[in-house]
């Protein structure tokens, strides 16, 4: 009777771990379907989820570094020389410290908001103060030689007695001020910033459609009454975050008010984030390559002399929003950029750890964690017939003037936060379904051998 009951019991014993195990197994589709609604959740953006804390308020301190090109040679470079550059910097200012304001709600699943702009200089995160001088292209003179007849131009060279170069502070440089060649024209490679927007968005909540979740509707800049490129046809994100549960085979796109049109990211590798997996995502060559690569930027190039016909790589012209001045935005050192580029001067070193764009985005939320935007601002002069001070260039130059490094991480707290807030319940639940499965599986494996020793001990005791 004994054995009989050990028997029994030890089939009961399989029975249940066999059930364990199929709960554990019942739990893996159900916890996935929990884990997505969870996350669809908690990615939207609306008053009481985690995206919408992080998206509404300031959040992490953003930093902007800016690297300027010193002309050491700039009384040869007007005789027809190749300019010498000496990079100086950083010069580092906390931005983006103000919360978005006239944030409203409206009935077609978008959320439109204004973006407050600051600057705060920070001392011991820069090489020097603001009042450093940098030897740099005269931006008066280099934005009037593609906006001013050339007749003009001259006539108020000679009466300023300007030169091709100038020597300005950094602060200048950066925020403004007044050019004399331009009858007190404001002149600025950033300016205006302090207390100013960098625009108005429309961006998609994601509340009726996740995958639209961040992408924009509308953009209505200072520079530009309107302007969103779609030229893949699909509306790029704000970049803050994207659509969650992110394929490792799909670009990313997001918008970027600095070049005034989308961009593309592709994935790059995983990298760990105080703890927290997150795909590096990192700009496509194609998106600075040279109209004959990518149609698409096309509309980047209008000066068919300084882009050699449009085959010229690594730059884009912005004069379509910048009030026609000849700027032209590339990445750092001109990183992915034509020879012919970084051949015209001397100084340069394009690395691509230290120069190129990324994002890092936790790929089940979608939440951009950790970014790096680092863009080169250049500006064009050439020869001319009429202005004496271009008298011995003898061909169009697109001269490195600053590039800048806006970046920001997710600190400690923000961290921990995410990590026991969402990942948390996630590697809960995962390791409740491993634990299931192992222990319902150990079970049910043990009942069955200890079940066939009892039977087989059976067995022998009748034989005897």
């Amino acid at each position: 009777m004994g054995c009989c009951n050990r028997r029994c019991g030890l089939i009961a014993g399989a029975v249940f771990g066999a059930l364990v195990t199929i709960l554990g197994g019942i739990l893996i589709p159900v916890g996935d379907m929990i884990i997505e609604e969870t996350v669809k959740k908690e990615a939207v953006i609306e008053p009481g989820t985690i995206a919408y804390d992080n998206w509404a308020a300031a959040g992490v301190k953003v930093y902007r570094q800016f690297w300027f090109f010193d002309v050491q040679n700039p009384s040869e470079v007007e005789q027809g020389a190749k300019p010498v550059l000496v990079e100086k910097g950083p010069y580092t200012y906390g931005t983006r410290f103000l919360a978005k304001e006239n944030v409203t709600f409206l009935l077609n699943d978008t959320v439109s908001f204004l973006l407050p702009q600051g600057a705060i200089f920070e001392p011991s995160m820069s090489v020097g103060p603001e009042e450093d001088i940098i030897s740099c292209l005269n931006l008066g003179v280099a934005g009037a030689y593609s906006l001013l007849p050339h007749n003009v131009l001259e006539l108020l060279i000679s009466a300023n007695k300007a030169s091709l170069f100038q020597k300005r502070t950094v602060r200048e440089l950066l925020w403004g001020y007044k050019d004399p060649l331009l009858f007190g024209m404001q002149m600025g490679l950033f300016s205006p910033y302090n207390g100013t927007y960098d625009g108005y968005y429309n961006v998609f909540t994601g509340k009726d459609d996740i995958t639209k979740v961040s992408k924009i509707d509308m953009y209505r800049g200072n520079r530009l009454k309107l302007h969103l490129q779609k030229s893949h046809c699909f509306s790029p994100s704000d970049a803050s975050s994207f659509a969650p549960f992110l394929d490792k085979e799909t670009p990313l796109y997001f918008f970027s008010s600095d070049i005034c049109r989308s961009v593309s990211a592709s994935y790059e590798q995983t990298v760990d984030l105080k703890g927290i997996d997150v795909y590096r995502y990192s700009l496509l060559p194609s998106t600075l390559a040279s109209p004959v690569v990518n149609p698409d930027n096309r509309c980047f190039c209008k000066n068919m002399q300084t882009t050699k016909n449009c085959t010229l790589a690594g730059v884009l012209e912005l004069s379509v929003c910048q009030q026609g001045a000849p700027v032209y935005i590339s990445l750092p050192h001109f990183l992915l950029g034509s020879d012919i580029l970084k051949e015209s001067v001397v100084g340069l070193n394009p690395h691509p750890e230290n120069h190129k764009t990324f994002l890092d985005v936790e790929p089940i939320t979608g939440f951009t964690l950790n970014f790096a935007k680092r863009i080169q601002v250049n500006m064009m002069y050439g020869p001319s017939d009429v202005v004496k001070l271009f008298k011995n260039i003898s061909d169009y130059m697109i001269l490195p003037v600053v590039w800048m490094n806006e970046t920001a991480t997710l600190d400690d707290e923000t961290a921990d936060m995410f990590k026991n807030e969402l990942l948390g319940r996630i590697n809960m639940l995962d390791i409740i379904q491993k634990v299931l499965l192992g222990a319902g599986a150990a079970i049910f494996v043990l009942c069955l051998i200890f079940y066939c020793f009892a039977r087989r001990s059976h067995k022998r005791s009748k034989t005897v």
